[in-house]
């Protein structure tokens, strides 16, 4: 490990030990990972809860692996939900939801914070949160959780290689992200789509295909893997064509960009992007 990342590590150690009691936001995910293990090294497991939250807008299987992984790590593990579809603001699938959904995250948070006498609310966000398209910062910040990684400068690559060294088995896992991101901007947001694409990738990923996105665009299904595996995609077309139909597509189709996060963000310009985040 380099100087500079032990110098951060050793400024998220001293950040976390002036804490007393902390709620940790737990995805089981790299950043909110090492998060929960420095916490735990700093404080104490008595002193740390590890909160996993359930979320329509979510796989079940991410959430019962972030329970099995805190479980593992000695944690205090509280399972818990939120109903975001119940939320108007999240619903309406405009630019501002991702402020919605966060903030109906970090309310519930606080929530319990207070009923079970935690003093702060942490969670994984990292310094290179602050250069993407991130309203839930704002949320973050009326609610006075602590982005104790962000606090410590760490950024994904130094939270990796910490990781690592921690022997944290998931530090080299691919960043994952809410379902509701496959959906664009302006369609509303239900049950019956969030399930289309979750059953599409988890289709297409049994496949064979780790890095894969579908897209929903009401009648059409627009794929995303890299541009290595398109060809290999091919390959399964009949099978992916009969999966999707059944699903409710009525066509499917591979973007020629390839794999990428974040693409439904490219209908923004700089400036809504800059007014969400702000």
């Amino acid at each position: 490990m380099n100087a500079l990342t032990i110098e951060k590590n050793e400024r998220l150690g001293k950040i976390l030990s002036d804490m007393n009691r902390v709620i940790v936001a737990f995805s089981g995910g790299v950043d909110s990972t090492l998060v929960l293990k420095r916490a735990q090294q700093e404080l104490g497991t008595d002193n740390v809860l590890a909160v996993v939250v359930a979320s329509e807008l979510f796989r079940k299987e991410e959430f019962d692996g972030a329970v099995k992984l805190a479980e593992d790590m000695g944690a205090k593990v509280l399972k818990t939900e939120i109903k975001e579809l119940e939320d108007e603001g999240v619903a309406a699938n405009t630019p501002d939801s991702w402020y919605f959904s966060k903030k109906l995250l970090y309310g519930h948070l606080n929530d319990l914070a207070k009923e079970l006498g935690y003093d702060h609310v942490l969670d994984g966000m990292i310094m290179d949160d602050l250069d993407d398209f991130r309203p839930g910062l704002r949320a973050r910040t009326e609610a006075g959780a602590r982005s104790v990684l962000q606090e410590a400068d760490l950024y994904k690559r130094e939270v990796r290689e910490l990781s690592k060294e921690l022997d944290l088995p998931v530090w080299n896992k691919p960043a994952s992200c809410s379902l509701a991101s496959r959906i664009p901007y302006g369609t509303r947001l239900d049950k019956t789509k969030i399930e289309q694409v979750n059953e599409a990738e988890k289709f297409i990923v049994k496949l064979g295909f780790d890095m894969v996105r579908v897209r929903h665009h009401e009648t059409t299904a627009r794929i995303e893997v890299t541009a290595e595996e398109m060809a290999e995609l091919l390959k399964h077309r009949d099978q992916i064509l009969l999966k999707l139909t059944t699903l409710g597509f009525k066509y499917v189709s591979i973007d020629l960009r390839g794999y990428r996060t974040g693409s439904m963000n490219e209908v923004l310009s700089a400036e809504e992007m800059e007014i969400q985040a702000n």
